[in-house]
């Protein structure tokens, strides 16, 4: 069954790896084949990764992007574990997190990954940022 795709102007979307920029106006396309794509508000660059858990995002977005997952799952594994030691209340969303990723639905991990962000600027955040007191 296809996939619809909407994109609203100048919107981007990674299929496969390629980098697509919408033009001026929205459009509609189906996806007919199996694909690795992001759209842009999944997607968080090295720039906007400053926090921990935005870091691990990041990862999580390399890991469902590559052919040969492994280095970034070790990364993954590793960030998780410190995340752990400084924030307990991070574990069951890194649960979730893992128990994605075990079941190769790495596009559901950066999902999950995405409610962790949202835990860590609602709780972590003075303690995250560079140069907080």
């Amino acid at each position: 069954m296809p996939l619809r795709i909407e994109l609203k102007p100048f919107e981007r979307l990674i299929i496969n790896g390629a980098a697509i920029r919408n033009g001026e106006r929205r459009a509609a396309f189906l996806i007919e084949t199996e694909c690795k794509f992001l759209r842009e508000s999944e997607i968080i660059t090295e720039s906007e990764a400053d926090t921990p858990c935005k870091r691990l995002h990041l990862t999580l977005t390399v890991i469902y992007l590559t052919e040969e997952p492994t280095g970034p799952l070790a990364l993954f594994y590793a960030q998780a574990a410190e995340l752990v030691r400084q924030a307990p209340g991070t574990a069951p969303y890194l649960a979730a997190i893992q128990q994605e990723l075990e079941a190769g639905r790495h596009h559901a991990a950066i999902k999950r990954a995405r409610d962790l962000v949202a835990y860590e600027r609602a709780h972590l955040a003075p303690a995250a940022e560079p140069g907080a007191a």
